[in-house]
């Protein structure tokens, strides 16, 4: 009798414990640094050349949604990894679904984490523990640094010059962006503030900078940094207000 009773009590505190350690497996959140640099760096890779062409290289959504930030919150957030995987895996890429390894995608799923702002940590993701990690709200990516030849975005008052040359003036500090992050929603979440800096605007021409003189520009190129001034070669060119005021 003794005896039984002993084992009914072992195999409770068995279970418990089981219980307690799925728990504490369960509690693990992409936060906690659940890929590696190198893995994220061949999901980059496997983005690129399989998923870019419909969600854009930076995420952003193009003729397939966004896979970062907001959007990526409201669907995953809450969920585990092996949703995020499943989704992928079974709808993409586009016209040829489950075409790739699980070893691929699971890399794909690393290159996402981290471009929405999750460390990564000492072990690779595998398949195997995406069903006990936790998807939570991301964290915006921090932009790289303004260097020379940095892709940046910049606000200013755009002015004339003669034989067709056009300067920014009182521009705000640049930020550098993504080559191919989408014009609108850059523009939408520009910063406003006007600043101190002066940019030489190359290619204005292109885009009928005279019709816009005066006016509050948004600007996005390549930086180059000459030994006398700063210029920016125009990819993008947009009116914030036809009024340069703060």
């Amino acid at each position: 009798m003794r005896l039984s009773l002993l084992m009914v009590v072992a195999a409770v505190v068995s279970s418990v414990l089981v219980h307690a350690a799925r728990v504490q497996e369960n509690a693990r959140t992409v936060a906690d640094g659940v890929y590696t640099d190198v893995q994220a760096i061949r999901g980059a890779a496997a983005y690129e050349a399989s998923c870019s062409g419909c969600h854009r290289a930076d995420l952003s959504g193009g003729s397939g949604p966004s896979l970062k930030e907001q959007r990526f919150a409201q669907v995953y957030a809450g969920k585990d990894l092996e949703s995020l995987f499943t989704k992928i895996a079974t709808t993409m890429p586009r016209g040829v679904p489950a075409s790739l390894t699980d070893n691929v995608y699971v890399d794909i799923v690393a290159h996402l984490l981290k471009e929405n702002g999750f460390p990564a940590g000492p072990a690779e993701l595998s398949a195997g523990a995406l069903d006990g990690i936790r998807i939570v709200a991301g964290r915006p990516k921090p932009p790289p640094p303004v260097g020379e030849f940095s892709y940046v975005e910049v606000v200013g008052c755009l002015s004339g010059g003669p034989r067709h040359t056009w300067t920014l003036t009182r521009a705000s500090e640049p930020i550098a962006v993504h080559p191919a992050a989408t014009v609108g929603a850059s523009t939408a979440e520009a910063p406003r503030a006007l600043g101190t800096n002066t940019f030489h605007l190359v290619d204005g021409l292109a885009y009928a900078a005279d019709a816009h003189i005066g006016h509050k520009m948004y600007v996005r190129g390549l930086l180059i940094k000459l030994s006398n001034e700063q210029r920016i070669t125009i990819s993008a060119f947009e009116t914030l207000s036809p009024t340069c005021t703060d």
